[in-house]
């Protein structure tokens, strides 16, 4: 299998339940360590690796940190695919001194990597979805910029179809769309450096 048939395997198997709970704000959530306790097992069955980093950026005159998270095809380590969040800093959080609200920062912009990459939705589980909005598929602004970056990156379309598990670009589930950005603007950056 190739990273992209790996990665659906990934996303389709992957069940990272909300098990903490917010007794303040009276909801449940998945933290980081959820997800990657989930994914690990299913990381080693197909044979690919995960690393995830982060630093902080300056954009305006506001810290944010970026999170860049990188599966490898263990059997075909060129063969990698690339997802980035990122998380702002806040000036001030009651509590906690600097370093703490980058670590609380960098933990989010982690999780909401993960979450793109493997495509889960934090919103809502889908189950507690109205049917009507379970399979929201993407804008036709938004098919259009898939299908300009998927000829600008020289990304083969029926494979890029496979992987977004979809018959056409306008087909494509809206909560996929990030991550699929994500990875032709990789791609095109690497066709053009």
């Amino acid at each position: 299998m190739n990273i992209y048939e790996k990665l659906v395997v990934i996303q389709s198997s992957l069940r990272a339940p909300k098990n903490q709970h917010n007794s303040f704000g009276k909801y449940n959530y998945r933290s980081l360590e959820d997800i990657s306790e989930a994914v690990k097992p299913i990381l080693s069955q197909v044979k690919v690796t995960l690393t995830i980093s982060d630093e902080p950026v300056i954009i305006g005159d506001r810290i944010y940190i970026k999170a860049v998270a990188i599966l490898t095809n263990a059997e075909e380590p060129t063969q990698t695919v690339v997802n980035t969040a990122y998380a702002r800093e806040s000036l001030t959080k009651k509590g906690m001194d600097d370093s703490q609200i980058t670590g609380a920062t960098s933990s989010y912009a982690r999780k909401y990597c993960l979450n793109g990459l493997f495509c889960i939705d934090d919103n809502k589980d889908a189950d507690s979805m109205a049917p009507e909005t379970q399979n929201l598929k993407i804008t036709d602004i938004q098919a259009k910029e898939l299908s300009d970056l998927i000829s600008k990156s020289g990304t083969d379309l029926a494979a890029f179809l496979k992987y977004a598990q979809s018959d056409t670009v306008a087909n494509i589930q809206a909560c996929k769309f990030g991550q699929l950005k994500s990875m032709l603007m990789a791609k095109s950056q690497k066709a053009t450096s």
